[in-house]
């Protein structure tokens, strides 16, 4: 039975890291993961985490100093100083508030040079991450979510991966951004089963609750068992009203 991560990088947007914590737990999940939480300190969290039993399984690097448009830097070259800076910071915190991966941002960058430089990047964060048990991730992106950036398809992240080869370096599977320029969900969750680090959920094309749209959600959680994932299921969803009531796809969709 897959376990079910609420992002609030998206749920409880409006309010402080802190209390979305306090509110996923209340609503009755035991992980949460985020994006940015560096405006708190890693030792508040761990301290909110704690109290409210609840685990955080991951976070983002930072977008570097352009925010969205630099959409993060480990790809930019000339920039590298920059970016293990960025890698640096969110594996301390990953390691403050035990998480279990960091989401490594490439940038809104293109080209074999870009390529060369994520994956010497990429190289440094496995090795910097490696003691601790922590895992890097990279996800690929919709080009009509996010025009411009560096990684569009799981077949370009599978082939960092392998360049990389490190034994904590994983792919994010993320169903909304696959289905939104890809498709084949099934075929492709088979084939790259082994490098899964992560998957996260939303509906399509609303990027709403995961219970409406194009994708088969049952399906999805059945399969993910079949293959023996063993990790967390994010739902990285903008919620259409209060959270709270739109979390019965829980007991619609997972088994």
């Amino acid at each position: 039975m897959v376990k079910i991560s609420a992002n609030i990088g998206f749920l409880w947007a409006d309010i402080a890291l802190p209390e979305r914590i306090e509110r996923a737990a209340a609503a009755g999940f035991k992980a949460v993961e985020c994006h940015f939480p560096y405006e708190h300190p890693a030792d508040e969290i761990a301290s909110v985490l704690s109290s409210n039993d609840i685990q955080l399984v991951g976070l983002n690097t930072g977008l570097g100093p352009g925010g969205p448009e630099d959409f993060g830097l480990a790809a930019r070259t000339g920039r590298e100083a920059e970016a293990k800076g960025l890698i640096d910071q969110a594996i301390a915190y990953a390691e403050a508030t035990s998480a279990t991966y960091v989401s490594v941002t490439a940038g809104r960058v293109s080209g074999p040079e870009a390529t060369e430089t994520y994956q010497e990047n990429l190289s440094y964060a496995c090795s910097q991450a490696a003691g601790s048990g922590i895992n890097v991730v990279i996800e690929p992106l919709s080009v009509t979510a996010a025009p411009g950036y560096f990684l569009n398809t799981v077949e370009q992240a599978i082939s960092i991966i392998e360049a990389v080869d490190a034994p904590n370096m994983r792919l994010m599977f993320d169903c909304f951004h696959t289905q939104m320029d890809q498709g084949s969900l099934t075929e492709r969750l088979r084939r790259y089963a082994d490098k899964l680090g992560h998957v996260q959920i939303a509906s399509v094309p609303d990027r709403s609750e995961p219970n409406s749209g194009e994708i088969n959600y049952r399906h999805i959680f059945t399969l993910l068992d079949e293959l023996g994932y063993q990790g967390w299921v994010g739902a990285e969803y903008h919620p259409v009203g209060e959270v709270e009531q739109g979390l019965g796809w829980l007991k619609e969709i997972v088994q």
